[in-house]
């Protein structure tokens, strides 16, 4: 219980890092409290699309994984430095098939154990793919802090630590998924290949994901904190917006004082024709949407 309000906690304030507006010595912890405390005030399409995961969905059969998690390191000349990242490949897994690929992205407290470590990443993909309720894909799990020191330390709100989540932009495109694709028996076009995150990484995923369409068809932004640009600047064009998505999921928790993020987003693309789902469920900021929305995310894509 102790471990599990630390992450709380850590995941809850990294959330506020940085805003679009806000330069990065403007953060702090009671900066990111201070955004928590925005009121939470819902419209009538701020509803759950999808209900609560069924019970024991990431609890492994056994304690087995079915498919592999597996460590993986790449060079990234954004850092400098030799990167580690996880990767979980679907249960039997061929060299001589070709895969999909999922890259799934940390908060500003996490790294590239976040999502297994908090969330059971592996296991709720694991158990959908071996039940036939999720196509096989390969997911990378990096981590999204592009600096030499890549640890939180014990304040991720310095003002380097909060802009490297920026700086792994070029990180992802340049130097990451080129590693992947040389590794990994995987498809390297945009139809098969998605880009997902929580909080922190929510806003990433928005501002990457939408910021390069080229690349990714595929989004899912849970919780998206305040890093995450404004919706005329995610989404300049809409018709090409249209044209190119083939899923935009967005979702959050009705107790999450960082939903007006998400909702802005929403509405903009609402009053643009741009088609996505919008998933209002009944948590706060924390491992129970994330997981519930990956569970709902994960059996879309790549169909």
């Amino acid at each position: 219980m102790k471990l599990r309000l630390f992450f709380t906690f850590t995941l809850a304030l990294a959330a506020t890092a940085v805003s679009a507006q806000e330069k990065p010595e403007e953060t702090s912890p009671e900066r990111a409290r201070a955004n928590f405390a925005r009121p939470i005030v819902l419209a009538e399409d701020d509803v759950r699309l999808f209900p609560e995961p069924p019970a024991g969905y990431r609890d492994l059969p056994g304690g087995a994984l079915r498919g592999r998690l597996e460590p993986f390191e790449y060079d990234s000349a954004v850092t400098g430095t030799r990167r580690k990242a996880q990767v979980y490949l679907p249960p039997g897994y061929s060299p001589d098939k070709k895969y999909p690929v999922l890259y799934l992205l940390h908060g500003i407290g996490g790294n590239e154990h976040e999502w297994t470590g908090y969330v059971k990443a592996h296991a709720i993909l694991d158990n959908l793919m071996a039940e036939g309720k999720a196509v096989p894909f390969i997911t990378v799990l990096p981590n999204g802090r592009a600096l030499a020191d890549d640890t939180p330390g014990q304040n991720p709100f310095q003002p380097e630590k909060a802009a490297s989540f920026a700086k792994f932009e070029r990180d992802l495109l340049d130097h990451l998924i080129p590693a992947v694709q040389a590794k990994y028996s995987t498809y390297t076009d945009r139809e098969h290949r998605a880009l997902a995150g929580l909080s922190m990484g929510g806003g990433q995923t928005f501002n990457f994901g939408l910021g390069h369409l080229d690349t990714f068809a595929w989004i899912g932004a849970f919780s998206a904190a305040p890093n995450t640009k404004p919706p005329e600047q995610l989404v300049p064009d809409p018709a090409a917006a249209k044209a190119q998505l083939k899923l935009l999921y967005i979702s959050c928790g009705n107790k999450d004082g960082l939903i007006n993020f998400s909702q802005r987003t929403h509405r903009y693309l609402k009053e643009h024709g741009v088609p996505h789902l919008w998933n209002v469920d009944d948590h706060g900021h924390d491992g129970e949407t994330w997981g519930s929305n990956l569970h709902h995310f994960a059996q879309r894509l790549f169909r």
